[in-house]
């Protein structure tokens, strides 16, 4: 970097309808995973931040949860999450999906950015399922929808466009200091991304049986003594018994299978080996209950 040019930083809010691929994306802008993915709407509740750093600029990303119709307690609750955001960092990242036609939400969300005045980057994503003449008209669509600062076609999924896409947002950045160490790629705690790929597996297993029913708290994450094994502690919460039977499937299948998968992903995350105790509980209409999800933490 030259000594005389001045470093760049600041926040970027990933903002979206449902299941556009904002968690994708922000995934391969910073090359690990960090969020869970989902074919399902809603699946991001918690603003995940995630730090890029290169020789002269660092982006913290945070991937907010799909703006959308509220229908209970939890919709609020991920909506004003959404509006925070908006006013808090430097720079929007506004995502559509380009394998679709611009919806009523992404109308709805570019009426909302009207409101702020944050600079504002398209993002038509999922080129990939598009011929190039189609990956052109999406992008003179999205020009149409909002005057963004700049309009960049990716594939997140794959990759394609996303290096460029960080070195444009970067130039859009405020000078300013380096806010985390250049090794630390996010801050969230080690609960909330252990929370986070059980709450993955079990919707990846159970699909369509146990939709937006399922919630997650980790209760204990301790090392044990000989420092060989740590064990951590999960509660599955859902709304119904019949929900409860699913996840824990015939003769405990399904709840053993959401463990093994988590903890693959979750032992190169604390280093360690793992014990994952899981159990799931009903908590009935939980969604609609606004004292329950404070519990859960979405913040």
């Amino acid at each position: 970097m030259d000594p005389e040019e001045e470093y760049l930083s600041g926040f970027i809010g990933i903002i979206g309808r449902p299941n556009v691929g904002k968690s994708t994306l922000l995934n391969s802008l910073v090359g690990r995973k960090l969020a869970i993915t989902s074919e399902r709407p809603q699946t991001t509740r918690n603003r995940i931040r995630a730090v890029v750093t290169t020789p002269g600029a660092q982006m913290i990303f945070v991937d907010t949860p799909g703006f959308h119709k509220p229908r209970e307690a939890l919709g609020e609750k991920l909506n004003a999450m959404v509006r925070s955001t908006m006013k808090d960092v430097d720079v929007i990242l506004f995502v559509l999906d380009g394998a679709t036609t611009i919806g009523r939400g992404d109308v709805f969300i570019s009426g909302e950015l009207k409101k702020v005045e944050t600079p504002v980057v398209g993002v038509v994503n999922k080129i990939d399922l598009l011929d190039e003449g189609k990956v052109e008209s999406q992008m003179e669509v999205a020009r149409h929808l909002f005057p963004f600062a700049a309009v960049v076609p990716v594939s997140s999924k794959y990759g394609a466009n996303v290096a460029r896409l960080g070195e444009l947002l970067a130039g859009h950045l405020p000078p300013g200091p380096r806010y985390f160490p250049p090794e630390m790629v996010s801050d969230q705690p080690e609960k909330v991304f252990i929370g986070e790929l059980v709450r993955e597996k079990a919707l990846e297993l159970t699909r369509d049986e146990v939709p937006h029913s399922v919630a997650v708290m980790v209760n204990e994450v301790k090392p044990r003594e000989d420092g060989r094994l740590v064990d951590i502690e999960v509660v599955i919460y859902v709304e119904r018994e019949s929900q409860k039977g699913i996840l824990i499937g015939k003769g405990g299948r399904m709840i053993k299978e959401i463990g093994t998968r988590a903890r693959k992903e979750i032992e190169p995350i604390i280093g360690n080996k793992a014990f994952l105790s899981l159990r799931v509980k009903v908590e009935k209409n939980w969604s609609k209950n606004p004292e329950f999800i404070r519990r859960l933490e979405y913040e």
